[in-house]
């Protein structure tokens, strides 16, 4: 813990760039779990081939990784088509997608999560403004704490494995 604590890096970002680099730093963190709250799948960022080698690296480098999605909207995905569904086809025991409840779509927040302990948090999901943490497990946990809420909430979107996205 001494050691991740000391590897800790935070900063800001407030770019579509910034928050690429920052998606694959939180992913780079994961060992066993990632969480993505998303709107609709931000196009460039989640579906970028650094951030995707990392995913699938995570889910078949070790037996018990998953990722989560909960996506809010996912009308843009479903339209345009989204290469992290792709992923999540083909690795579908890992991968998970799940779309927000209608009545839990009130949250204007966009995040990702490694582990508990690393993330990348934007306050308003339309606006690329945000912190990014390598090590911060009490916020971590607090918005972790949420997701699953909504994850528990929400039910398994078979549109995503269907549909051509």
């Amino acid at each position: 813990m001494t050691e991740s604590l000391q590897d800790n890096k935070r900063w800001v970002i407030s770019s579509r760039d910034e928050m690429r680099a920052a998606a694959i730093a939180v992913a780079r963190e994961a060992k066993r779990r990632v969480s993505i709250f998303t709107h609709d799948l931000e196009p460039g960022i989640y579906d970028d081939p650094d951030f995707l080698e990392l995913i699938k690296h995570l889910v078949l480098s070790q037996a018990y990784a998953r990722v989560r999605v909960l996506i809010a909207d996912p009308t843009r995905a479903i339209k345009n088509g989204n290469n992290l569904v792709h992923l999540g086809r083909r690795l579908n025991t890992y991968i998970e997608f799940r779309h927000v409840r209608e009545d839990l779509r009130t949250h204007a927040e966009a995040f990702c999560i490694a582990d508990e302990s690393a993330l990348v948090y934007r306050l308003q999901a339309n606006r690329w403004e945000g912190i990014v943490d390598t090590f911060e497990p009490a916020v971590a946990r607090l918005y972790g704490k949420m997701f699953d809420e909504i994850w528990l909430a929400s039910e398994v979107e078979t549109e995503f494995r269907q549909l051509g996205i």
